[in-house]
């Protein structure tokens, strides 16, 4: 698997980001509840290649990673 940045570690797959956040979900909440969220996720709601512009209207990747590194703490 490529390196990411040092300090955020390797770059997982979709599938595999799916599946810890879903073992992440199982483990803190009721199964009625993961079910839910999940329900919730999959119906989804606006159009996110038309709203991007303005979300990252002036950003830059640098801008962006300082930005999530400070987020970090």
């Amino acid at each position: 698997m490529p390196e990411a940045f040092p300090s955020f570690g390797t770059i997982e797959t979709e599938q595999e980001l799916t599946e810890e956040a879903f073992a992440i979900l199982r483990q803190h909440l009721p199964p009625h509840k993961v079910a839910r969220l999940l329900a919730l996720w999959k119906i989804g709601s606006g159009d996110y290649v038309k709203e991007r512009d303005s979300l990252f209207s002036g950003s830059t990747v640098d801008s962006l990673f300082e930005e999530a590194k400070s987020a970090q703490g």
